[in-house]
């Protein structure tokens, strides 16, 4: 015990200036693992949040926490990745993997559907070769076929990536709790929250009750012991295969009017999936901490519509016309006209911060160039588009279109 308190070190994280202060127990329990002392003599001592809940009931997040003092070693976890063959979401699982290949954990990632289909040509599944040069496994196959699919491999933990709604990840859940899985993690969507006239979204605002996530989330508390349930918005990234921020480029380097609905004032996150995933890994490595709360997986900053074209803009080094609309009046669906929801529509990662001491190390101008120069890469600044949506708009605005 000498030796192993020689090494040891004391993290105590701060709370945000805008949050609560933690509470701390009177007497902090000093726990220690027979398993990891005798294993390892890195082994440490660390302060960490172990008890903030997020009830379902809650409307805000409060910062109150109860601290305990327990005992971590390195240890390397298998996970298994159930990720889904379409989608903005499709691109976390890649990102997840690898930054758990890159923290010296095993991965096995399994894909829905065919290998042989078109859309495994298609990012981020025909980069699935970096996973296997990691040290990764690939497979695909049916969800509810899991435990064919990975041949009785045992896990620790798992990731859903992949259903929307309870019919299609029950069977992954029961599975996992039937083959001994120790934690369960679950991609949601911040989509669920219902509009609010105080934003940002935080954890335990309340969701709609009708959302496919807000079934799947409850039968995951109800049936697994450790669980957390991540709520992502809009995402960007290298190898990402959903049209957002590309939008805006086919317009700004064609020269034309960027058409966007209401004012261009509306609030939105947009995230690179690499805060997602290294959130999702400190899960993994601390699941004590993790366990039964909900997280907004997104990042630290807002942003409006009419910025995302700016910063767009500046990624390319062009200018940028915005023009603004009212879909009503033009008599357009705004879904279908423009990427992003026409209203408020942001998080923040309160949680996160608080519970698991993540912080985002990304930058939105950044990660815009990044993608700016992937959409050159590929020729798509070439490519003829057309553009009838926005030429209805405009013409009913009379804006005029240089040809």
């Amino acid at each position: 015990m000498a030796t192993l308190a020689s090494s040891a070190s004391f993290l105590l994280s701060s709370s945000p200036s805008n949050l609560l202060p933690p509470s701390l127990s009177p007497t902090p329990r000093l726990s220690f693992s027979s398993s990891s002392c005798s294993s390892s003599l890195s082994s440490c001592l660390s302060i960490s949040p172990s008890s903030l809940k997020y009830p379902a009931s809650s409307r805000r997040f409060t910062g109150h926490s109860a601290f305990s003092i327990r005992a971590s070693t390195e240890e390397k976890k298998k996970v298994l990745i159930v990720n889904t063959n379409s989608g903005g979401h499709a691109v976390i699982g890649f990102y997840f993997a690898k930054e758990l290949l890159g923290a010296g954990h095993s991965v096995t990632i399994l894909t829905v559907g065919d290998e042989g289909s078109d859309k495994m040509k298609k990012p981020p599944f025909n980069r699935f070769s970096e996973i296997v040069n990691d040290g990764g496994r690939t497979v695909w196959g049916d969800p509810a076929e899991v435990g064919k699919v990975i041949e009785g491999e045992a896990f620790d933990v798992v990731l859903d990536n992949n259903g929307k709604d309870l019919g299609t990840v029950r069977p992954v859940v029961d599975w996992a709790k039937s083959s001994g899985v120790k934690q369960f993690l679950y991609i949601s969507s911040a989509g669920i929250y219902k509009p609010t006239d105080e934003p940002p979204h935080v954890e335990g605002d309340v969701v709609k009750a009708d959302a496919g996530h807000v079934g799947v989330e409850k039968y995951i508390e109800d049936v697994f012991g450790s669980w957390a349930i991540f709520r992502p918005q809009y995402m960007l990234g290298s190898g990402n295969n959903k049209d957002c921020e590309e939008w805006f480029f086919d317009r700004i380097v064609r020269d034309r009017p960027v058409p966007i609905p209401g004012s261009g004032l509306q609030l939105t996150n947009i995230s690179h999936v690499r805060d997602l995933s290294s959130m999702l890994t400190l899960a993994v490595e601390k699941p004590d901490a993790a366990t039964h709360n909900i997280f907004n997986c997104v990042s630290d900053r807002a942003v409006t519509l009419d910025g995302i074209a700016k910063l767009c803009a500046q990624a390319a080094g062009r200018p940028v016309n915005i023009v603004h609309y009212d879909p009503k009046a033009v008599g357009i669906d705004a879904k279908k006209a423009f990427p992003f929801r026409n209203m408020h529509f942001y998080a923040e990662p309160r949680a996160a911060k608080e519970i698991l001491g993540w912080h985002s190390t990304t930058s939105l101008p950044a990660d815009l160039k990044e993608r700016y120069d992937e959409y050159v890469k590929i020729g798509r600044d070439k490519k003829p588009i057309q553009f009838e949506i926005d030429d209805k708009i405009l013409e009913s605005l009379k804006v005029p279109v240089a040809v």
